[in-house]
């Protein structure tokens, strides 16, 4: 992964990462919104000490754990990446609550459009604001947008500590599990 200086990353603030999506999906996942790395790399997940990568392997949804470089070969395994606001900041913190509201909506036209199985929407704070669903937790949701299924999955940053990559992947493959049986049937188990 290349180096950049924090100025390179400052002019990385308010970029957008194009998602990668395709129709049908079995998993969109859905970040909160891009970091400064990401949008400078122009991949999801870019920062070092996320977790997504080594998650999303050791869940079984890929055979090998992912460079974030490598993001286009995730619609070969019927996944994809999206993110609840578009907009690259250093922290979740700098969107306001608006602006959560709007990508929630720009969200559901979007899933409607591309039809995956399920959203899987990875911070459940974020989902709570994006959708107005102030009693959420972590796991399958009553709420559809169409007919996905959503589900909240805990946010990979390494600044969520209390989910440990173990923890975080249990949770994954419970998603993978319920999205690779075709069913969006009773997946609750929590």
């Amino acid at each position: 992964m290349p180096r950049f200086t924090p100025a390179e990353l400052e002019a990385a603030r308010d970029r957008l990462v194009p998602d990668v999506v395709a129709d049908g999906l079995a998993v969109l996942f859905c970040g909160i919104n891009p970091g400064l790395m990401s949008a400078a790399t122009g991949h999801h997940f870019a920062r070092p000490g996320n977790r997504f990568w080594p998650v999303l392997h050791l869940s079984g949804f890929t055979p090998r754990q992912l460079k974030p470089s490598e993001q286009d070969e995730l619609p070969a395994y019927g996944l994809g990446i999206t993110n609840v606001a578009a907009r690259a900041t250093a922290r979740a913190d700098e969107l306001g609550e608006e602006e959560f509201r709007e990508g929630g909506r720009i969200l559901a036209g979007k899933v409607e459009r591309l039809r995956p199985r399920w959203l899987a929407v990875a911070g459940v704070t974020a989902y709570r604001t994006a959708f107005g669903d102030r009693t959420a937790r972590i796991g399958p949701q009553e709420r559809t947008i169409g007919g996905t299924r959503i589900w909240v999955l805990p946010n990979p940053s390494g600044l969520n500590a209390h989910w440990t990559v173990r923890t975080m992947a249990e949770e994954f493959a419970r998603l993978r599990a319920a999205a690779m049986s075709g069913d969006a049937g009773d997946v609750s188990g929590t």
